[in-house]
């Protein structure tokens, strides 16, 4: 489990944790934001398994943000109680700054279910 969670917030290969996944560090560049490599520059894992591969990773984007609604309503409702045209707009806001970052921790993720951990020390 620590290796994928390694793997999902260093930006690096699954299998090998060396090569990064995304071309650019900083995922707000918004002009950047979504280039990734085809294959990893360490072990030449090619990330793209098949055509269409990432369409999962919506799914995982989807629990992502679901997610951070329900804790950003949760902690409203317990604590800061603001009106609810408040609560919405503050989400919206979120979901749009917090894009290019849910779309990258979804890819991530994605990859990291379908490829383990290898190492080369053994």
């Amino acid at each position: 489990m620590k290796n994928k969670l390694y793997s999902i917030f260093t930006n690096t290969c699954p299998q090998c944790h060396q090569g990064k996944v995304f071309k650019y560090k900083n995922p707000f560049s918004l002009k950047h934001f979504s280039d990734m490599n085809e294959t990893c520059s360490n072990c030449q894992l090619k990330y793209e398994k098949e055509v269409g591969f990432f369409y999962g990773a919506m799914y995982v984007s989807y629990a992502l943000t679901s997610g951070f609604f329900i804790v950003s309503f949760i902690i409203d409702l317990m604590y800061v109680q603001a009106a609810m045209w408040k609560l919405i707009t503050f989400l919206i806001v979120s979901l749009v700054i917090l894009s290019p970052l849910t779309y990258r921790l979804a890819r991530l993720i994605w990859l990291n279910f379908f490829f383990k951990y290898k190492d080369e020390k053994k």
